[in-house]
């Protein structure tokens, strides 16, 4: 790739990862494309240069975030044998809800999150199940969607343990190990 392509790259996704921490603070309809800039810490014009209005920042935005997450999870569970592809996947739910700021919009637009929600679930179940063993593999897969969207809309004191729920409600028996950068106990407990 040619350095004017990896800085437009560079530069495109700042833009889209100052957008999840402004959606995280402010939500949709507050959205504004000065705060995603200065997030960004990019000019209002370079900014239309590559999103020429909110909604197609938005548009695009949206398809980065589910490849991001598609990608974290190809990536968790390409390196672990099969009967360890569900944890792998699981411990990626549990350190993108954890972590990432654009989550949080919830709290400021939980009707147009819960719609969201409404459509993803599908989604989330079936990549969830695929990675399911046993006779009842699209409980568990449902069950661990459920118990990961309840975590993400009420936040709760007992997130430490959220690993280890998923586990339960998915029955996980072959734990995968945890990545390089995340710090978990034997339990499933992330701190």
């Amino acid at each position: 790739m040619s350095d004017l392509a990896d800085e437009h790259s560079s530069t495109r996704q700042r833009i889209l990862a100052a957008t999840a921490e402004v959606l995280g603070r402010n939500g949709t309809t507050k959205l504004s494309l000065s705060d995603v800039a200065a997030a960004a810490r990019v000019s209002r014009p370079t900014l239309y240069r590559y999103f020429s209005d909110k909604q197609v920042l938005l548009d695009d935005f949206a398809v980065w975030e589910r490849h991001l997450y598609e990608r974290a999870i190809a990536e968790a569970t390409a390196a672990v044998p099969a009967a360890q592809k569900l944890d792998a996947a699981l411990q990626v739910i549990v350190r993108y809800q954890l972590s990432y700021p654009g989550l949080r919009m919830v709290d400021v637009e939980p009707d147009q999150v819960i719609r969201r929600v409404a459509r993803i679930i599908p989604l989330m179940r079936e990549r969830l199940q695929r990675l399911c063993t046993g006779p009842d593999s699209g409980l568990s897969a449902a069950t661990a969607v459920r118990l990961a969207i309840s975590q993400y809309l009420v936040h709760s004191d007992d997130s430490a343990d959220f690993l280890a729920q998923l586990r339960h409600a998915a029955r996980v028996t072959q734990f995968a190990p945890p990545p390089r950068h995340a710090v978990s106990d034997a339990d499933g407990r992330c701190s």
